[in-house]
């Protein structure tokens, strides 16, 4: 008798989803673990008496998917606050002025009519671009990941958003939102939370899709778990495990075990091995093909040698989570307050923060990365989540602290060990805030690429993201990826190397598990 029908390898967000469908779908599921933990990246985990969010990750594509209503993810104990503003935007470049994002568009243009009402006109025809796009992209990140069923979403919109999708996926993201602004206030935050997030400069054909990020959080309002970003995980494996599904945690995986040119399980790090006639990998992708697809079919060595040839990544997040007496009061709030917006109740301790640089900063911020160094003016996205969630307060009754720090590279000159970089970044971020914010500073630690690896089996501290646009999802290219299924009869990817790509956004455990039901259906009829 085989261990279980499927194996699921990986037990964050995504590999937990696709294991909950197909547990309620009636399969015997087991899921496998290499931490003491589930919930990967997304988790929540205790540390300097207090508990961090592994990523500083703000919820929002996920919330504009069905899977917590289908998962039932509110009896298993999910809530969500929501911080308004959203987020809270400003620059090293002193002489550009900051804005707040509501995530009711018409709260941002009355904010944006006090400071920046030259914009206001851009950014409703922005919004009339956007808006169909990024409503596109929501719902074919929801469709079946096949071109029938992608094409079918299109001609059922009357193809609403595609030309602009089209358009955004061939350009950069700063073209693109070229075409609307005029003031690098209103481009610089996109190109933070879009392709400084995912690696590539913000000229890179392609970065374009980034500017429908805007319309998306208009679309979908941004949240937290109550709890931390755990809390989410912590749902799904509870809804799972009520379906009949199984969770072995410590269970490190180190061979997919291949019969002819079929999946036959696992084998662990101890020698045993667990069969299933399906096995999931919701990790890395070129782990899966390549470290632990040693002895591939036939069909599959041409697969598994174009991704030991592709290029290796160097991973470029780092992160701060710190203990502090108290919130920072940001200076900035008396500057819009002078140009008549109502600052009075508003919380800016509540949204993410979001620190840009400039171009120019941001293209020597990815030079230096490459020889070792930081930029003495980072990328930084800063977050407070007891300011809005008082579970996330220490065991002292302080406030916790992230600050998420790009790009730091993964071989930092001198070794991370002993570095002051990561201080640094708390003593540049605390220029933002009124004197004495950092003598409130209890504890922190440094979440850096070389922890990342350690701690979460991350190679060079690296997190892949899909690197496809919608267009090549709806074209099936590269289809280990866009459609989850490998050459190796039962073996399926998942995860944030797979389509829709990186962030808390479940997608694709979703679709793969609605592709996987159907292979084992067809296959037992």
């Amino acid at each position: 008798m085989p261990d279980a029908d499927v194996i699921v390898v990986g037990a964050g967000h995504n590999g937990l989803i696709c294991a909950a469908y197909l547990a309620r779908a009636g399969h015997d599921v087991l899921v496998l673990e290499a931490r003491t933990e589930v919930g990967g990246c997304a988790a929540t985990e205790s540390a300097l008496d207090a508990r961090f969010n592994i990523c500083n990750c703000d919820h929002t594509m996920i919330r504009a998917t069905p899977i917590a209503e289908e998962l039932d993810l509110a009896a298993h104990g999910l809530r969500y606050v929501e911080p308004e503003p959203s987020y809270n935007h400003v620059f090293w470049d002193h002489e550009l002025t900051p804005w707040l994002f509501f995530h009711d568009a018409e709260r941002t243009l009355e904010g944006l009519r006090r400071t920046h009402p030259a914009q206001v006109n851009a950014y409703r025809r922005y919004l009339d671009a956007a808006r169909p796009a990024a409503e596109l992209v929501v719902e074919m990140a929801c469709t079946a990941p096949s071109t029938p069923a992608m094409v079918r979403t299109l001609l059922e919109r009357r193809a609403r958003g595609a030309t602009q999708l089209l358009r955004w996926s061939r350009t950069s993201l700063v073209d693109a939102l070229g075409a609307f602004f005029d003031d690098p206030a209103m481009i610089l935050p996109l190109v933070s939370t879009g392709p400084t997030v995912w690696g590539v400069p913000p000229t890179m054909p392609g970065t374009g899709t980034a500017a429908m990020l805007y319309g998306v959080r208009h679309l979908v309002h941004t949240g937290r778990p109550e709890g931390g970003s755990g809390s989410l995980t912590d749902s799904i494996a509870s809804s799972f495990t009520a379906a009949g599904g199984r969770i072995r945690t410590s269970a490190s995986v180190r061979r997919i075990v291949v019969a002819g040119d079929v999946v036959r399980g696992v084998e662990l790090d101890d020698g045993t091995e667990l069969t299933a006639s399906t096995v999931v990998a919701a990790c890395d992708p070129r782990r899966a093909l390549v470290d632990w697809l040693d002895e591939p079919p036939a069909g599959a060595t041409s697969l598994v040698e174009q991704w030991r040839s592709a290029p290796t990544h160097d991973g470029y997040e780092s992160k701060v989570d710190a203990v502090v007496r108290d919130l920072p009061e940001y200076l900035h709030a008396g500057r819009i307050a002078d140009l008549g917006f109502p600052t009075d109740g508003l919380d800016l301790a509540g949204p993410t923060t979001v620190v840009s640089p400039s171009l120019d900063d941001l293209a020597e911020a990815h030079r230096l990365r490459e020889v070792g160094h930081v930029h003495s003016s980072p990328t930084l996205l800063v977050n407070f989540p007891s300011a809005m969630d008082p579970t996330m307060r220490s065991s002292d009754g302080h406030h916790i602290m992230s600050l998420e720090a790009l790009f730091t590279p993964y071989a930092l000159e001198g070794g991370w060990d002993g570095s002051t970089e990561p201080r640094r970044w708390l003593d540049r971020f605390s220029s933002l805030a009124a004197p004495g914010f950092l003598e409130g500073l209890e504890r922190f630690r440094e979440m850096t690429p070389v922890v990342y690896e350690r701690e979460f089996g991350m190679p060079r501290g690296y997190a892949p993201s899909y690197p496809g646009s919608p267009v090549a999802a709806l074209l099936g290219k590269q289809k280990e990826l866009s459609r989850y299924e490998t050459p190796v009869g039962g073996l399926y990817l998942t995860g944030a190397g797979t389509y829709p790509g990186a962030g808390i956004w479940g997608a694709s455990g979703r679709n793969a598990a609605h592709v996987i039901d159907r292979a084992r259906a067809g296959a037992a009829a």
